[in-house]
């Protein structure tokens, strides 16, 4: 075997952890999905102490949902909005699994907000990769939570009027204790934020910013795919850099990523263990 196809194979390694009959994907052209399930494969493949018998991946309902399926690892594929609660309770039952959550902007922030907000609060051990396309775009492209002002959807013909949530301040807000943000473009720094996520005893969120070129992108004549990624790039701005704008040149049409927040808090699954030994000595 030559250096060149050694060199190829470790490259490529990261596909032990995809389930191979179930590829080619139905992810459209240009989709931002693959490559952050990608960034997600090679950041377990990184970590100490993860392997396919001890990780289990929970999703939800949309295009980013179907990830869980492609993934060669104990998978639960489970209704629209409740992938935390589902990841909860495997956490709950079985505190030695590392559990990750793969969702939507969608899945996560609209019907699955509550329990968004209940999974930061309770700082429960999950690490929740969302994937934000701005757009629901496996039902149709209707406007999301996420969705930009003034852009085009199915169901704002003439431009969104609804202000957009920021779900990495949000978890902030509610207790999270790791939050950070990426994007399809930045592949290697992507891999990095999961892997932080991974690391973190606590909840974690990480926001994967990834392009839709069929219902975002072409609705709002954005252009190819590349040139989508190309936006995040010119959008996007390294944390430590954003800390030092001004507040006028913070425009909504730049975001920091990078680690956004990280604090040390006690996880749920700790507390509810310390309860149990409470009641079973009474």
């Amino acid at each position: 075997m030559s250096m060149d196809t050694t060199q190829a194979e470790m490259r490529r390694s990261f596909e032990q952890y995809f389930r191979q009959n179930r590829l080619p994907h139905l992810w459209c052209p240009g989709c931002g999905n693959g490559t952050a399930l990608k960034c997600i494969a090679e950041a377990i493949e990184g970590m100490e102490g993860f392997s396919q018998d001890n990780t289990v991946i929970v999703s939800g309902i949309g295009c980013s949902s179907r990830g869980s399926g492609y993934m060669d690892f104990d998978t639960v594929h489970t209704a629209h909005g409740r992938a935390i609660p589902f990841a909860t309770g495997i956490k709950l039952a079985r505190p030695e699994l590392n559990v990750i959550v793969i969702t939507g902007d969608g899945d996560c922030t609209a019907i699955g907000g509550n329990h968004f907000l209940h999974g930061c609060r309770r700082n429960v051990d999950l690490t929740v990769i969302l994937f934000n396309n701005n757009i629901y775009g496996m039902t149709g492209g209707q406007s999301s939570p996420t969705t930009p002002p003034g852009k085009m959807t199915a169901t704002a013909p003439y431009g969104t009027i609804d202000r957009p949530l920021d779900a990495c301040r949000i978890a902030e807000a509610a207790g999270a204790t790791y939050v950070a943000r990426s994007t399809a473009f930045h592949v290697k720094h992507l891999t990095q934020m999961i892997a932080g996520g991974l690391k973190n005893h606590g909840f974690a969120l990480i926001e994967a910013m990834v392009q839709c070129p069929t219902a975002y992108g072409r609705k709002n004549k954005m252009g190819s795919p590349a040139a989508m990624l190309t936006w995040m790039k010119d959008s996007s701005v390294m944390k430590a850099a954003w800390d030092k704008l001004p507040p006028e040149k913070r425009t909504p049409e730049k975001f920091p990523i990078g680690l956004l927040y990280e604090c040390a808090g006690e996880e749920y699954g700790m507390a509810n263990a310390e309860i149990q030994r409470r009641a079973g000595g009474l």
